[in-house]
């Protein structure tokens, strides 16, 4: 289930298959978590985390939590300087027990201004002209594809605060190691890959928001990564609309 319980959803963009590997990283190995290389961690998410917000939203990808909230619209006199359309601020930041080195919370400056670059093509600024949107993301567990997950989450929360948007943002990222693409790596793969490419986009409209690709990559090899990534996306949005249908349906049992 993608709500308030149940069974964390998958979301693969393929079945598993494929022989088994034996030692990690070498010609022949595993994922440490013994995924298959094009398997999703499970996703959770519950939105209405936090009761102050104005939306909030909570996810687990296997050991990676992150907690979103949002807030706003609210008055913004940089929002009336620039245009009529309204504003949106992003801020990720790690609490100081969310990785193994301890005391290292802080914020995120250049996750910060992807995040905002993912989300901002998604939302009609038009429909809160001259106010400012905050949404504030903050990394409890880190265990990789830390950013994918914040900017899934982090839209999931702006439609929990009824935030317009032409549909909703999805993100996966693909590891290169050796000649295997590994779709959704946590940080042992991240800490040995080759390359990188991460993909947001809004599923329904299949349009890209974002595209970040590091490391050096063969034409067929980025091809069938962002194809991956693709895959998984429309896959991850329906759990994340699951999820609002069901936040939905429990909002109108309780008012009845």
């Amino acid at each position: 289930m993608a709500g308030k319980s149940g069974t964390p959803a998958t979301y693969s963009p393929s079945p598993t298959t494929g022989k088994k590997k034996s030692t990690l990283f070498k010609e022949d190995w595993i994922r440490p978590d013994g995924r298959g290389f094009h398997q999703c961690r499970p996703a959770f998410f519950r939105t209405g985390a936090v009761n102050a917000a104005s939306g909030s939203a909570y996810a687990e990808f296997g050991n990676t939590k992150v907690i979103v909230s949002v807030f706003g619209p609210r008055e913004s006199k940089k929002a009336m300087l620039y245009s009529d359309s309204g504003r949106l601020n992003c801020n990720v930041s790690y609490t100081t027990f969310s990785t193994p080195v301890r005391g290292q919370g802080s914020d995120h400056k250049e996750y910060s201004s992807m995040l905002h670059k993912a989300l901002e093509g998604a939302i009609i600024l038009e429909s809160f002209p001259k106010t400012t949107v905050d949404v504030f993301a903050l990394v409890l567990e880190s265990s990789g594809s830390d950013l994918p997950v914040v900017i899934s989450v982090a839209s999931l929360a702006l439609a929990d605060a009824g935030i317009l948007m032409y549909d909703l943002v999805a993100s996966v990222s693909v590891s290169c190691i050796g000649k295997s693409l590994v779709i959704d790596p946590i940080s042992e793969e991240e800490n040995c890959q080759d390359g990188s490419l991460l993909i947001t986009c809004m599923p329904s409209r299949y349009e890209i928001t974002q595209l970040t690709v590091t490391g050096e990559w063969s034409t067929p090899k980025i091809n069938e990564g962002m194809q991956l990534c693709l895959d998984a996306c429309a896959k991850l949005a329906k759990i994340m609309r699951s999820c609002l249908k069901e936040s939905a349906s429990d909002a109108q049992d309780e008012s009845s």
